[in-house]
């Protein structure tokens, strides 16, 4: 494909050698690797105003995550890649691309309105709002990534919902630096479009580079910017007194938020509105959210209470409600709740199940696999997992699928991942294992490779583990 200058382009690109759609029912998926850019938005655009659903690849995913998709797309058997970067899902290089960051203004109100009249979609009197609006793919427990499918319905609850709690306005800028990969981005494109706000694309890799954030916020004059919380802790490293003038409101999800962490940040930016979101990519992005109180000072930050149209459950194991304040495992129901994991129907029965608290014919709530109590107030305060899933820097990580992909080297006979936090804020994980052969060679690197391509480069080590079982 041509690197498309509008999603019209994208649209046309979508068709046989025929000049036929190759979308030919609402809930076709069309994946799509592309480095962070102004195509990169284009293209999104354009597989939505096509009737499909978008499938984002990040050209960072080591080679067998892309099979992965790819195997899972075939069995759904409505796949195209749109590779709207040339070579990029080929490129594998860490360095920081050395490109400015772009801007992606939205069309005005005015503009809009005009070009409903002119536009080029063919409307699909069969979409609705229950088909799929992307395929996000998040980590498997001990085989293959899963992938989670999400519809407009869920989506477009979730970013009717922003607007209404943060009132972005045409002189906002939203900084889009979150990997399409990962559901944050969601709103982070389309919440900005959909009000005519500025979108300030990040260069690629520059979500890791604190000094280019605090810069690219100066430059551009963004209003909202995202942080998973260990991110954040490295950029208010970086930022000087005086310094991200223009920044109102920023939004943290995607791991726990201590306590220490909001202070410090409310202390830096005094003038910012800082606001702590919960939700699996199983939920359409977020489903609680809480505006940090600056006068708390001790206990958990808490990750809220529910927004517009989304129950959440406290339920013990016979999935019945605990009382107030006592621990039990996360439920959510209502709109915002996927369809299930693409091709994985066994997996999506055991965690999307029946919601008997609810009304609505056909209601289903997600086990979370989270742990969580009510407070007095309403609010409910994350515990932690109840099971071996763990969140660095945002990513969610199956322990196990790592250990697998280890037992998988003929020279590894037993292994087992642990998250470590040696230090404050720096997360880390740590494989322990045992040589099928004492004078087995090079498994240390063997070891760690096998690691980094199992969940995409997270920071870790590998270590030997002489003469113990692991039982």
């Amino acid at each position: 494909m041509q690197r498309p200058t509008s999603w019209r382009t994208v649209c046309r690109a979508l068709r046989d050698a025929s000049g036929a759609p190759v979308v030919k029912s609402p809930d076709a998926l069309v994946a799509i690797s592309v480095e962070r850019s102004l195509e990169m938005v284009v293209g999104l655009l354009g597989i939505l105003k096509a009737g499909a659903a978008y499938v984002p690849v990040d050209p960072e995913y080591p080679a067998d995550r892309d099979r992965v998709h790819a195997w899972g797309l075939a069995g759904e058997g409505a796949a195209d890649t749109a590779d709207t970067a040339g070579a990029s899902a080929g490129k594998r290089s860490g360095e920081m691309t050395k490109v400015r960051e772009r801007f992606c203004c939205s069309m005005t109100k005015r503009r809009m309105r005009a070009s409903r009249r002119t536009t080029l979609v063919v409307k699909r009197r069969d979409q609705t709002s229950r088909h799929l609006a992307y395929v996000i793919y998040t980590s498997g427990s001990t085989g293959p990534a899963q992938g989670v499918m999400n519809e407009h319905r869920g989506v477009v609850n979730r970013l009717v919902w922003m607007q209404g709690a943060y009132g972005l306005g045409e002189e906002d800028r939203v900084l889009q630096k979150t990997p399409f990969s990962f559901d944050v981005s969601v709103w982070e494109f389309f919440w900005t479009l959909l009000n005519g706000a500025g979108l300030v694309m990040a260069a690629p890799q520059g979500h890791r580079d604190a000094q280019y954030l605090v810069d690219v916020i100066e430059r551009a004059g963004v209003t909202v910017v995202h942080f998973v919380p260990s991110m954040l802790q490295v950029f208010l490293a970086s930022v000087q007194a005086g310094q991200c003038a223009s920044l109102r409101q920023m939004v943290c999800s995607g791991e726990e938020l201590p306590l220490a962490l909001q202070q410090r940040c409310q202390e830096r930016l005094p003038s910012v509105r800082l606001d702590n979101l919960y939700g699996p990519t199983e939920a359409a992005v977020d489903v609680t959210w809480w505006s940090c109180d600056p006068a708390q000072t001790e206990g958990r930050v808490p990750i809220g209470r529910p927004i517009a149209n989304i129950r959440m459950y406290v339920l013990d194991e016979q999935r019945q409600p605990v009382p107030l304040g006592v621990a039990g495992e996360l439920y959510i129901g209502g709109d915002g709740v996927a369809r299930g994991y693409l091709n994985r129907p066994e997996l999506t029965t055991e965690r999307f199940v029946d919601d008997p608290f609810s009304d609505e014919p056909g209601a289903r709530m997600y086990r979370t696999g989270d742990l969580g109590r009510w407070r007095p107030d309403g609010a409910i305060e994350y515990l932690g997992r109840n099971d071996f899933q763990v969140k660095i820097r945002g990513q969610r990580i199956e322990l196990g699928e790592i250990e697998a992909r280890l037992c998988e080297l003929p020279q590894v006979r037993e292994a087992v991942v642990l998250a470590r936090q040696d230090s404050p804020g720096d997360q880390r994980l740590v494989a322990y294992w045992t040589a099928r052969d004492e004078a087995a060679a090079g498994t240390h690197d063997a070891a760690a490779d096998a690691a980094d391509t199992a969940e995409g480069e997270e920071p870790g080590s590998s270590r030997r583990w002489h003469g113990c079982a692991i039982t």
